[in-house]
């Protein structure tokens, strides 16, 4: 088949032909594929409730509905996403029946956001998985060759009140027919059989997907999970349990602690005796040094394929720790509301990964960005949002989405950043979810500045051969003036020779030199916001916090690392785990703006 995909490459084989092809289709043709998508959705659902309320009259035209439909965020559909999660069964946002809910891993009035999907949404959602590995097979050779070690998990379902499946996105794909009756290719070859993944307990399915990658381990090619963290997570696992793995893998028993009966049958099929094996694992794993652990246990892994964009970006030291520095592959752009886009550079630096929207995938509008000014929505005067073909390269915009599923010009909450085009078809760079993480007076504090401020202080643990693990923050409103706490735990190589109390110290300050400038007012003219705080707690503390998330009803998939806490268990949990008190021994810079 000749494919027109020159700026991708040649391809690697027919199927591979025909998915650079269809992006190539999509790319060069982003507005009228988009023209034609917003017209199939208003005229699928012309009669649902939604729609009608605004007197669209049928009419699938761009300026119909721009003029006539709002821009709306969660809180305003509620009512409606309520209404069927209660067995309302009228067309209120869709046509087609909702097959089931996906849960958001963001919230809504500490309740974990619902959102609408329909059956076919997985033959579009499985339509853009089928596009990764051929983007892939574009940088990294001969990947039908082995087997990808892959963390992959679900969650325990929860039912609305009309008895409607509510669970995470991953969970509803792992569950569905277009997952377990996907049929074979040698290039989405796994370690991990879908018993295990299928597995709702997380410890016996963590147990087995990990046994099952160092059984096979060097056929392993490629390593991941869904974000940074949950890759960490596997190896702190294996910190936790390669006694008892190794075990297994010199006698052949499954550890009794895995009970699933599917789990068990499958695992006696691959299982076997292998004491070579097993002398290795616990040569690796007995030290204390587990730099490079990856790749001396799993040699042939030729990158890892892991999530570390946006808050994600802080474990990159960490994976090169444990991995020596191997490629870190961001393939996708996705959420509960919708997947979007693929990576077109796969291997790049984490720092340029830049996504490319497929435009077949829904309708998408974009909110300029700017901080300065924001927009004031209003349901009555829709903004003027700019279509997918029209960015502009360097401006940030927050994007906004239409779906087959019902939901009419949403906010999704992420902004972005043109950084150019494959064809016609802008990339964006995810910026941040567009949110406030921190204040205590007038000051906002969003998660990339957070991020900035650890960053840089990060870089003064460096001669210590010391990082950052994990963090989260709150605002400390006890007393007057309050104070930014962050919780830090530390990866210190070198126990002999820790970062010192004053060091740490200063690791306060780095972070307050590096936030805006209505904090650092506060700080040091309005006296409105007291010294930064630092709390250092003990290894593992991050581990012990996603636990009780998991315990509480979180996805072990979808689960992130919260930058801001407020629930009063968490703080407990951390504050009886902290090992030491650090802060801010002076005020950061602050001097008044200047205006042009």
């Amino acid at each position: 088949m000749a494919v027109d995909s020159t700026l991708l490459g040649p391809p690697a084989c027919e199927n591979d032909a025909k998915a650079l092809q269809f992006i190539e289709d999509m790319t060069r043709n982003c507005d009228s594929v988009q023209e034609k998508v917003l017209a199939e959705i208003l005229s699928r659902n012309a009669q649902t409730e939604y729609l009608r309320e605004f007197k669209l009259g049928g009419a699938t035209d761009r300026d119909s509905f721009k003029s006539k439909i709002p821009v709306v965020t969660y809180e305003d559909l509620h009512p409606y996403i309520q209404r069927i999660a209660n067995g309302d069964r009228s067309p209120i946002l869709s046509s087609h029946p909702i097959s089931e809910f996906l849960t958001s891993s963001g919230t809504s009035a500490g309740e974990r956001k619902l959102m609408p999907t329909i059956h076919e949404e997985w033959d579009r959602r499985q339509k853009l998985y089928s596009l990764l590995m051929p983007v892939m097979n574009l940088h990294v050779p001969d990947l039908d060759k082995g087997k990808g070690l892959y963390f992959l998990f679900i969650k325990a379902e929860a039912k609305t009140p009309s008895g409607l499946v509510a669970r995470p996105v991953l969970t509803g794909y792992y569950k569905s027919d277009k997952f377990k009756n996907r049929p074979y290719d040698p290039y989405l070859v796994y370690t991990s059989p879908d018993e295990a993944i299928l597995c709702a307990d997380s410890f016996q399915s963590m147990y087995t997907q990990m046994l099952c990658g160092l059984l096979m381990r060097e056929e392993v090619l490629r390593m991941g999970a869904v974000f940074a963290s949950g890759l960490l997570r596997a190896i702190r696992f294996l910190q936790l349990n390669w006694k008892q793995l190794s075990e297994d893998i010199k006698t052949g028993v499954l550890n009794p602690k895995v009970t699933d009966p599917s789990v068990r049958k499958r695992m006696a099929e691959i299982l076997k005796p292998n004491s070579d094996l097993a002398d290795f694992i616990v040569k690796e794993c007995e030290g204390e040094n587990w730099d490079r652990i990856i790749t001396r246990i799993w040699p042939n892994t030729k990158y890892l394929d892991v999530i570390v964009t946006g808050a994600m970006a802080q474990y990159i030291p960490t994976l090169d720790y444990y991995s020596g520095g191997l490629p870190l592959a961001c393939t996708m752009y996705a959420s509960s509301e919708c997947y979007f886009g693929l990576n077109l550079k796969p291997m790049c630096k984490p720092s340029e990964v830049s996504y490319t929207i497929m435009a077949n995938m829904g309708y998408f509008e974009f909110l300029p960005h700017d901080p300065a000014n924001p927009v004031q929505l209003s349901r009555d005067s829709p903004p003027k949002l700019v279509d997918l073909a029209d960015l502009k390269v360097g401006k940030e915009y927050e994007l906004v989405i239409t779906t087959y599923a019902g939901l009419c010009r949403y906010r999704v909450g992420d902004i972005l950043r043109v950084t150019g085009f494959h064809n016609s078809a802008p990339q964006f760079k995810f910026i941040r979810r567009k949110n406030v993480l921190l204040s205590i007076d007038a000051d906002k504090t969003d998660e990339a500045e957070l991020q900035k401020g650890i960053e840089n202080a990060s870089e003064l643990l460096r001669e210590f051969d010391t990082r950052v693990v994990e963090y989260t923050s709150y605002a400390d409103t006890k007393i007057i003036p309050g104070h930014y706490v962050i919780y830090w735990e530390l990866l210190v190589k070198d126990p002999a020779n820790p970062p010192t109390h004053e060091v740490l110290n200063q690791c306060c300050l780095a972070i307050e030199e590096a936030l805006n400038s209505v904090y650092r007012q506060g700080r040091v003219a309005d006296n409105s916001i007291g010294p930064l705080e630092i709390r250092v707690v003990k290894n593992g503390t991050f581990e012990e916090l996603m636990d009780y998330a998991i315990s509480r009803g979180a996805s072990i998939n979808q689960y992130k690392v919260p930058r801001c806490v407020s629930f009063a268990p968490i703080m407990e949990l951390l504050d009886s785990r902290v090992v030491s008190v650090h802060y801010s021994p002076a005020a950061p810079h602050w001097a008044p703006e200047r205006r042009r």
